[in-house]
Formats: C-alpha cells, sequence, structure tokens
C-alpha cells in the first residue's frame, strides 16, 4: 500500500501534494524572522532570502518533476531548508522561557558540583519577562522539577552565553536530530511529512528554542516509535530492539511524558509478540525492554541518586505534586472560564489518573483495534487533568506520524487480545459495551463531581482605591465562606487566559473560619494594577490549596464602574 515508485517511474500524486504541503508549511513564521533579522542582523536576512528562494522553486519543481527519484532529492531539500531556517530563528531567538532558563541554571549548578533538586532560584524569574508557574499555596515553583538528562547535555554548551541560550541550543539541536532521524525512517515518499510535523508550521520550533526538555524527550522517542511493533520478533531483541530500549530509558530520564506512552508502547509489545510466541517468550521480550530502559534510566540519574536521592525524587515527581494552578485548554475551563469556580478541583486530577488507567486497559483489551493509536491514546487523559495545556499534545504529534506510517493496524492483526469469559459466547458484543462502559465511567463521573461543583467563596468589592482614574492600588471585598472548612484563600486579579501574580492581603484575616464573613483589602504585587479597556474580562480569582478551590468573580474596575458576579 506505502511502497515507493521506482526511482525511475513518475511519483505518485500524493507524494507531489505531501511535498508541497512541506513545502508551504515553511511560509509559516518566515515573515517575522526575516523582519527581525532584516534590522540587526543582515547576513541572516540574506540566508532567510536564500530560503524563500528554495521554497518557490521547491514548489514549481513538486509539481513538474517526472521521476521519483528527483522527487526524493526535493524532498531533501524542503528538509535542508527547514532546518536553515530553524537554525536562524534560533540564532535571533535564543533567550528561551522558564524550562530554558531553569535548565540552564540546573547545568551551572551542576558543573559547580552544587545541589540540582529542590533549590528555588527566584532571580531568574526577575525582570526578564519569564513566566512563573503560580501554585495554589499562594506561591511560585522556582526549583527545576524535571529528570536530569536535559541538564546534563545543556552543561556543555554552558559558555554559549547567559539566560537559556544553552538549553534552547540543547532543545534545538534535539529537535533537528529527531527530524533527520525521523525522516530517514520513513519510507522515501513519506520524508517530508517528517519535516512538516518537526520542522513546518513553528510550533515545535517554537517549544525548542523556549528550552522545553519535553523536545529532548520527543527525539528519543521517535527511534522508539518508528516500526515499534516489531520490537523482538522472534524472541530476539538484536540491535535495534536494544537501541530502542536504551532510548526509551533515555526520554523518561528527559522529561516525565515519555512515562505516560511507556506502558502503552510495552502492553502493545506483549500483545504482539504474545500472539507470535506465547505468553511466556512475550513475557521475557518486554522483561529485557523494561530492564534496560530501567537501566539507562538510573544510570543516567545514579549521580543524583547518590548525592541528593529524596530531593531527587521531590523534584522528578514535582509536576505531579507541586499543586500548580489550573491552567489548559482542556475540561477545566469550565471552572476557570464559564462558572465562577469549583470545591472540587482534586477531582480533576481524580478524572485525568483515572481515565489514563481506563484507556490503558482498553488498549490491552482491544489491541487490535486501538494498536496503531498508542503514540495517541496516553495524551487523552491530559484532557481532564487541572494541566491541559496543549503542549502535551503538540510536542508529541511527531509521535503520532512516526506510528501511522510504520506501524497500521495491519502489524496488530494476531495480537493477542485477553478475553474473559463473560466477554465471550452469544452475548459478547452487550458485554463488550458494558465492560468498555464500566472502564470509562470512573473517569467520567469524576469529571462530573469536578465540574458542578460550587465556589467556595462568596466575594463582593466594597472599595476601589485608586491611584489616578485607571491604576487600582487597593481593593476592599467583603468574602464569604459557605465551606464547612476553614479555607485559607490566595487572590490574584487576571485579564486573559493565564494567571497574573497574587496580590497581598494588607488588612484582614489570612484565614476564613467556616460559615464566617471577613473583610479584606488587597494590594496588587507591584503596588498598581493598570484597568485594561472596557472590553478586557477581569477575573478576580481565589485559590486554597487545602482542599483545593477556586472561587471566581467578574469585577468592573474603570472609574464609575462597580463589581459584577
Amino acid at each position: 500500500m506505502f511502497a515507493a515508485p521506482g526511482a525511475l517511474g513518475a511519483p505518485a500524486q500524493w507524494h507531489r501534494v505531501l511535498t508541497l504541503l512541506a513545502d508551504v508549511s515553511l511560509f509559516i513564521g518566515t515573515r517575522a524572522v526575516w523582519t527581525q533579522a532584516a534590522t540587526h542582523h543582515l547576513v541572516l536576512a540574506a540566508v532567510i532570502s536564500v530560503c524563500y528562494a528554495s521554497i518557490l522553486a521547491t514548489g514549481v519543481l513538486a509539481l513538474t518533476v517526472r521521476r521519483a527519484g528527483s522527487l526524493a532529492r526535493l524532498d531533501l531539500l524542503v528538509l535542508v531548508t527547514a532546518v536553515t531556517l530553524v537554525l536562524c530563528n534560533w540564532a535571533l531567538n535564543h533567550g528561551g522561557g522558564d524550562e530554558a532558563v531553569l535548565t540552564t541554571q540546573a547545568a551551572r549548578e551542576l558543573v559547580a558540583g552544587h545541589p540540582v533538586y529542590g533549590q528555588p532560584w527566584p532571580w531568574l524569574f526577575t525582570g526578564h519577562g519569564v513566566a512563573l508557574t503560580p501554585t495554589v499555596t499562594g506561591g511560585y515553583d522556582y526549583t527545576y522539577g524535571y529528570p536530569p538528562l536535559a541538564p546534563l547535555l545543556t552543561a556543555p554548551l554552558l559558555w554559549l552565553g547567559h539566560g537559556g541560550a544553552a538549553a534552547t541550543a540543547m532543545s534545538t539541536g534535539a529537535l533537528i536530530t529527531g527530524a533527520v532521524v525521523l525522516w530517514r525512517s520513513l519510507p522515501a515518499p513519506w520524508r517530508s511529512a517528517a519535516t512538516m510535523a518537526c520542522l513546518g508550521f513553528g510550533f515545535l520550533p517554537t517549544y525548542a528554542r523556549l528550552g522545553y526538555p519535553a523536545i529532548l524527550a520527543l527525539a528519543l522517542l521517535i527511534p522508539v516509535v518508528v516500526r515499534w511493533p516489531r520490537t523482538g520478533r522472534g524472541g530476539r531483541l538484536g540491535g535495534a530492539g536494544v537501541a530502542r530500549a536504551v532510548c526509551l530509558g533515555a526520554a523518561c530520564a528527559a522529561q516525565q511524558l515519555p512515562w505516560f506512552v511507556a506502558p502503552f508502547l510495552l502492553a502493545g509489545i506483549y500483545a504482539v509478540r504474545r500472539g507470535e510466541l506465547g505468553g511466556r517468550a512475550a513475557g521475557l521480550v518486554v522483561l529485557r525492554i523494561a530492564g534496560i530502559a530501567a537501566g539507562v534510566w538510573l544510570l543516567i540519574s545514579t549521580y543524583f541518586i547518590v548525592s541528593e536521592p529524596g530531593p531527587w525524587l521531590d523534584g522528578i515527581a514535582l509536576p505531579l505534586t507541586q499543586g500548580a494552578v489550573l491552567h489548559g485548554q482542556g475540561l477545566v475551563d469550565i471552572s476557570l472560564y464559564f462558572t465562577n469556580g469549583s470545591d472540587r478541583l482534586d477531582w480533576y486530577g481524580h478524572a485525568s489518573v483515572l481515565l489514563a488507567a481506563a484507556l490503558l486497559a482498553l488498549f490491552v483489551l482491544f489491541v487490535r483495534r486501538l494498536g496503531a493509536a498508542a503514540t495517541v491514546l496516553p495524551w487523552c487523559a491530559f484532557f481532564l487533568a487541572t494541566r491541559s495545556q496543549d503542549g502535551y499534545y503538540l510536542m508529541m504529534t511527531p509521535l503520532w506520524l512516526a506510528a501511522a506510517v510504520t506501524a497500521p493496524l495491519s502489524e496488530f492483526a494476531t495480537a493477542w487480545q485477553p478475553r474473559p469469559r463473560p466477554l465471550t459466547g452469544p452475548r459478547r458484543r452487550p458485554a463488550l459495551a458494558a465492560t468498555i462502559g464500566l472502564l470509562l465511567s470512573p473517569a467520567l463521573v469524576s469529571a462530573a463531581v469536578a465540574v458542578s461543583g460550587s465556589p467556595p467563596l462568596h466575594m463582593r468589592v466594597t472599595a476601589v482605591r485608586r491611584a489616578s482614574a485607571n491604576v487600582v492600588s487597593a481593593l476592599t471585598l467583603r468574602v464569604t465562606n459557605v465551606a464547612g472548612d476553614a479555607l485559607t484563600p490566595h487572590f490574584t486579579l487576571t485579564t486573559g487566559q493565564g494567571m497574573n501574580k497574587y496580590w497581598s492581603i494588607e488588612r484582614g484575616p489570612a484565614t476564613i473560619a467556616a460559615h464566617s464573613t471577613a473583610s479584606l483589602e488587597l494590594r496588587p504585587p507591584s503596588g498598581r494594577f493598570a484597568v485594561p479597556k472596557p472590553s478586557v474580562r477581569i477575573r478576580l480569582r481565589a485559590f486554597t490549596a487545602t482542599p483545593q478551590t477556586l472561587s471566581s468573580l467578574d469585577v468592573r474596575l474603570r472609574e464609575g464602574g462597580g463589581a459584577t458576579g
């Protein structure tokens, strides 16, 4: 079905279209970087202009060349052009974001022989426009919270400069390497899809320039996912199988996202090998893969396990335990934007965990149908999580492509599927449908519990102190706690998606007793809050940590306005 035409024959029309689409995807964001380069870096502007010429010429040739071999060479030209544009963009924008500065600082501390985990570095976020991660405890996370491979690979690049340049160079290099590996691993007619998924459209290069360790994890997962159902075929790993296991362990030592896809891959390999070899031999194959991956993961982490075992363990678990505020494009938006909050935020986390477990169980039960989706299913659970930002999906999309081309459904035709006695017989279909509902219902019920929660704090703005007509210097609130527990709220005013810095309580109690009312005076973090234009929605939000709750109120702060909501 996916066989490439001969080099001497005419290319398939879909191959021409795919090359053209990859070529077109390089236009996205290129004008902005050319404009930036033309102002300060004329050499880079000239290089980008040459890339424009390459894009145009490739567009013409992709539709007119007569031989498949010629089109394959155009695919290589598209890849080279994409890599050149990514490098030009990095040369102009390599300061990075919060992930980059944390990774670079972790590398500096590592080189200096200092502890890496559990060390707050608040000065990294002062005056540089670097995003903060606020927590429901009223503070911010200033520590490094990822496995150690990214700082280890960033350390040799510290000479590149200040800020997050070293980390962004590492992640951009990893992305380019991953793109080349995927390009080379795919059948020739599909290679431009690798260029498009990894380097086109601009979104993955942007994450790389921000220094996300997940980009390193993605690059390491690409060789794991390419033809993954063939791993251990005949009961032998061979060099390719060992390499996949090594990359899996290294990916898990780079960032936490591979932890979620690894169980699906291992379960799928077991099912395919059991269908071929039987249960015992399949189990041995999976144990060897898991053993090699775990050994690599431990080897990379050995220094930290020995030198700072407690902080290391807390650090790599931090994204799961830090109590970051709600954020993302998932179900939490109901509590964030469409209602005034919820007193059951913990249930979003429960729903996410339960959905992940349910999807893994369904994957095992229906691997012949779901096997090809092993690289997509794990991320569905994040849609219900308290942190459901789309980066969790976007950064792993090249794996979707790798699986779609090299691990089609036909690879799972003979895979083993467990079928307990209640799921067999004449009423098999109703029993399977009931099983699906039974597995998914705990997650759906938990999500419904989270969404249907009500805000525990009823707030009303009673006074607004102004430094000028449209600058607020203090707010006075009347806050009623309708919950059965004493709550310690932390307040912020937001003017869009995401969270602004917390306001401080100048007067009034920090903790509001159950079923009581208090008057609080809040001050903005910088002493002044500039009121935006009337069309901007201003939300007063109050987070509490124990239990995790959110209470919100729409307010109108322009002179002459009051509070609404």
